[in-house]
């Protein structure tokens, strides 16, 4: 071998050169959210949340009405009556309002509400 070859064979084109480049960017564009902070935080996250239980337990309330043959006014027993109808988190309870709030139905056709409702900013009510 000579003294040339045993330099480097490492050589790189500006092809190479590119394709790292744009991986490179590419492992940024993934990572940089992870640095910056959850969008899965703050008041308007929690709102949400809230308005997303309302409105599930809205169709477990129509539901519960459709089988059991209920018409507007009639009494609901929340949340009793709606636990078949709704996801329930890890304890087997309809999801609670993130914010501490209460939620209540009491009647078929009645809109759920958040004991929240528009004291707090963004609102926890169904729009």
């Amino acid at each position: 071998m000579s003294e040339s070859e045993k330099k480097s064979n490492w050589k790189f084109g500006f092809r190479e050169i590119f394709i790292l480049g744009c991986l490179i960017a590419f492992f940024i564009w993934v990572a940089i959210p992870n640095f910056v902070g959850s969008p899965r935080s703050g008041p308007a996250w929690d709102a949400n949340r809230c308005i997303n239980n309302l409105r599930q337990i809205d169709a477990a309330a129509n539901e519960f009405a459709l089988e059991h043959s209920k018409t507007n006014g009639e009494a609901i027993n929340y949340p009793n009556d709606l636990t078949p109808y709704i996801k329930l988190d890890k304890d087997g309870k309809i999801p609670p309002c993130p914010k501490s709030g209460v939620y209540s139905v009491k009647k078929v056709g009645d809109v759920p509400t958040c004991s929240l409702g528009s004291t707090v900013t963004p609102a926890h009510v169904l729009p």
